[in-house]
């Protein structure tokens, strides 16, 4: 995949992820309990994972793949989970705008960190002034979102 393509790819995937966000505050808006609402999402991702799974099923792992994996790896889907239990509740109190822009600035945070520092096994970007004030500008900008 070219570089235009896969930052066309992420930027829908961002704009379905605000999108998803809103859903996920309806639902839990219509089955009351953020738990169920929680369950049904995950179960439909799950279907979907499974499904294509089914019609893809190459490659697998091997045993060396899986003996090397980090121990944390699997748990991805529980931080997600987190987020998504978070937007469900709290996006129809303060607004898709002000939960996906703190949501979003915190990302790029914690992205931010994980680069410096080469946490997580990833390849280390260390911080500099213009990712400083990228970062900034996050917080200033979901700041004005979600005060006016």
């Amino acid at each position: 995949m070219n570089t235009v393509a896969a930052f066309s790819f992420i930027f829908a995937a961002g704009m379905l992820q605000a999108v998803g966000a809103v859903m996920n505050g309806a639902l839990n808006k219509a089955v009351v309990n953020p738990w169920l609402a929680t369950a049904i999402s995950f179960l439909l991702v799950l279907f979907l994972a499974v499904a294509l799974f089914v019609c893809m099923p190459k490659p697998l792992p091997s045993t060396g793949d899986m003996s090397q994996m980090p121990w944390w790896a699997p748990l991805g889907g529980i931080t997600g989970a987190v987020a998504v239990f978070a937007g469900l509740l709290l996006i129809q109190k303060l607004g898709a705008g002000p939960v996906n822009g703190i949501t979003i600035t915190a990302n790029i945070l914690a992205s931010l960190l994980i680069d410096h520092f080469g946490l997580l096994h990833m390849e280390q970007h260390s911080l500099n002034p213009y990712r400083v004030a990228g970062a900034v500008l996050m917080i200033v900008g979901v700041t004005l979102i979600a005060k006016f």
